[in-house]
């Protein structure tokens, strides 16, 4: 796995070998980075269930100003300390602990881009949707990526969130939301 674009392009990521993990693939990245460039440049970001921290940190590689990784797994975390050193990720910060825990802690309106990418099969994805929205974590025309198990319902509208783009890669539901 490595960085596909900005400051740190071409850096490979140590990637734990545990169950579980899926770690975000070029392609889908590619798809996902494309959707968000004009909104980057200087976002304050977070990546929820970041595992190998491949969202998070090709958000920080590519302008971001500020990016939160947020992970349980001690295995994981390990690997995200040891790749945000190599890379002088000075823009990146770890947070072990429980994504929907760390969000009961985050002020209003003080995220601009958040990805969502947590482990297939446990229903996470709405209850972190309706958690951003609930505490208004997300400022007004914020950003969410998504990303679900393709035969997961899409959710989104129905709480507070614009889909502006959906793909369906492999076996992948991506889906871009916008705060509205």
């Amino acid at each position: 796995m490595r960085i596909i674009a900005g400051r740190w392009r071409g850096s490979r990521l140590q990637v734990p070998d545990l169950p579980g993990l899926r770690p975000t693939g070029d392609r889908a990245r590619e798809t996902v980075f494309n959707w968000l460039q004009m909104h980057l440049r200087d976002a304050r970001c977070a990546d929820l269930f970041a595992g190998t921290g491949a969202l998070g940190l090709e958000a920080a590689s590519r302008g971001a100003a500020e990016v939160v990784l947020v992970e349980k797994q001690a295995h994981a975390c390990a690997a995200l300390r040891e790749n945000i050193a190599r890379l002088r990720a000075d823009n990146v910060r770890l947070v072990e602990g429980d994504a929907l825990t760390w969000l009961d802690g985050c002020a209003p309106g003080s995220l601009d881009i958040v990805f969502v990418d947590p482990p297939f099969g446990k229903g996470l994805g709405r209850p972190v949707l309706e958690r951003l929205a609930d505490g208004r974590l997300v400022k007004t025309g914020g950003l969410v990526y998504l990303e679900t198990a393709r035969e997961d319902d899409p959710v989104g509208t129905e709480i507070d969130w614009e889909v502006l783009k959906e793909k369906v890669l492999g076996e992948v539901r991506m889906q871009l939301l916008k705060k509205i």
